[in-house]
């Protein structure tokens, strides 16, 4: 009896927070659908009225959708491959015993916490600069003529950029995973001559195919809203992805209608991403 009235009043203690937090991501969600069905832009406040389906129908059919669509796959497929790749790497590496290893850790984890307006500022004016920049001064080493990233290699400087953001947190997930290991493994393994590559591709591999997925999925999630890059670098001309497309729409357009329209757009495309990928990780855990 005392349990169920435990119960009972932790339910009644939680309920405001709850509600608190349903109301703060259903009202914003909300008000975007409403205005999504209006014609409403900011530059003709007296031509208001129902809209219907039409600013998904302009949003969809506007040319710019499918470049800004495939803008936001290479940047999610390219960022994937190469903080998991990498993450896995460097996970291995620092799992060996070196000197100061704690300390390596912790500097291989900072760029993750750095704020994406913050990276893309130093990355466009202290490393890909062309001029004074320290990419352009390597390249002066060597001979080779400095690159104007953002001019002719937005795509490219922007996963860079993202890139060194995310690459930390595949890293030490990747990281916490190899350290869980059997030990006893590692130790049949190594009394029965394992070559070191057969170790890694039947052994840790595998051990890390569940994180694996875990960093896929939530990389995923945040790689699909990456605005802050594109917007402060200013490549969103040739570079731009669906969340910098809605901004076209409602700050330099003033259609707040078809940015409305276009952000709905992009939360369904997101959760039936989220949905597929989440069977994926399903089907790895019950494996």
């Amino acid at each position: 009896m005392a349990t169920q009235q435990t119960r009972t009043l932790g339910k009644i203690a939680v309920a405001p927070s709850v509600i608190v937090l349903f109301l703060w991501m259903i009202v914003p969600l909300a008000m975007t659908i409403y205005f999504s069905f209006l014609r409403y832009n900011l530059l003709e406040p007296d031509n208001t009225g129902y809209a219907g389906f039409s600013n998904y129908y302009y949003f969809l059919t506007d040319p710019a959708f499918f470049k800004a669509m495939f803008n936001s796959l290479k940047l999610v497929g390219w960022v994937l491959v190469v903080s998991v790749c990498g993450g896995t790497l460097l996970a291995l590496l620092l799992d060996q015993a070196i000197v100061g290893r704690n300390f390596v850790r912790l500097m291989f984890i900072a760029p993750f916490f750095v704020m994406p307006t913050v990276s893309a500022l130093v990355w466009k004016n202290m490393m890909m600069h062309p001029v004074s920049g320290f990419l352009a001064w390597l390249m002066s080493l060597v001979g080779l003529p400095p690159i104007d990233w953002f001019a002719h290699y937005p795509m490219t400087a922007i996963v860079i950029m993202v890139t060194w953001q995310w690459l930390p947190f595949a890293t030490l997930i990747l990281l916490t995973a190899l350290q869980s290991l059997d030990e006893e493994q590692k130790e049949a393994a190594e009394l029965d001559g394992t070559p070191p590559h057969k170790f890694f591709w039947y052994i840790v591999l595998p051990h890390l195919a569940r994180p694996m997925t875990v960093v896929v999925l939530i990389e995923t999630i945040f790689l699909l809203n990456v605005f802050a890059e594109i917007y402060v670098s200013g490549s969103g001309g040739r570079a731009g992805n669906l969340p910098y497309l809605v901004y076209q729409y409602g700050r330099i357009s003033n259609d707040i209608g078809g940015a409305s329209a276009g952000g709905i757009i992009a939360v369904i495309l997101a959760n039936i991403v989220a949905f597929f990928l989440m069977r994926m990780i399903g089907k790895n855990l019950e494996a």
